[in-house]
């Protein structure tokens, strides 16, 4: 039995399989970019943790950062590395977990900017939060169609988190408010190179590319929410990374 193959077949994605001590692996290079998700994830959540604000903000970013390590390792091992042996339904796993993270980053904002916004307008978004999750998860339950996934991250991100933190840098001039919203415009790339199909190579194919500015994105994230202080009206000093 060879120790290392490549298999030149047909994949979602097109790249080719690799196989380990008999063992065969599906886009090995999809499934190392999503691990790579979930490494700045979960050194983000450890740092958090770790620096241990209080607040309800500070906690829905630390189930951010937790959630999207735990949906990106699901995506990668169960999405990605083993489909052909388990099935499409296995990506659910990984799918409704990054929607739950989604929300976690949505419910974090709207905690942060309520003291700026009208009561009324901020009840409606946290009611808005759930019910969007709700009807988004049970159609991508229903369909098992990664595309309501990413129209439900377009709106978490884009219409939630980018708006209101940009609003949030113009009332308060908050760095972590700046660093946040840019950062939803960078993570945009990804969505372009996924639906466009842009890649390198095909052993750094669309999906290793989109899954590259998901981490950077990720990082960034996690470095505007060490500026985020309890209030908006405080801006906290950021920790070394």
């Amino acid at each position: 039995m060879d120790f290392f193959r490549v298999i030149y077949e047909e994949s979602p994605s097109g790249q080719p399989s690799i196989e380990l001590f008999g063992v065969t692996i599906m886009e090995p290079m999809v499934t190392f970019t999503d691990l790579w998700i979930t490494a700045v994830a979960l050194f983000a959540f450890w740092k958090l943790r770790q620096w241990n604000q209080p607040g309800s903000m500070h906690a829905y970013m630390r189930w951010y950062f937790l959630l999207m390590g735990i949906a990106t390792f699901f995506g990668g091992i169960l999405g990605h590395a083993f489909q052909h042996e388990i099935g499409l339904q296995w990506k659910l796993p990984g799918w409704l977990i990054s929607m739950l993270a989604v929300s976690a980053i949505e419910r974090a904002t709207i905690m942060y900017v309520h003291p700026l916004i009208p009561s009324r307008f901020a009840k409606f978004l946290e009611v808005a939060n759930i019910l969007e999750l709700i009807v988004f998860a049970v159609i991508t339950f229903t369909t098992l169609n990664f595309f309501y996934i990413k129209v439900h991250s377009a709106y978490g991100l884009g219409l939630i988190v980018l708006p209101l933190h940009a609003y949030a840098w113009w009332k308060t001039r908050n760095q972590g408010s700046r660093i946040i919203a840019l950062s939803v415009c960078f993570a945009s790339i990804a969505a372009i190179t996924y639906t466009t199909k842009i890649g390198i190579h095909t052993w750094f194919n669309h999906l290793d590319v989109s899954h590259t500015v998901m981490a950077i994105s990720l990082y960034f994230f996690y470095r505007g929410t060490l500026y985020l202080g309890q209030r908006v009206d405080t801006s906290v000093k950021a920790q070394p990374a």
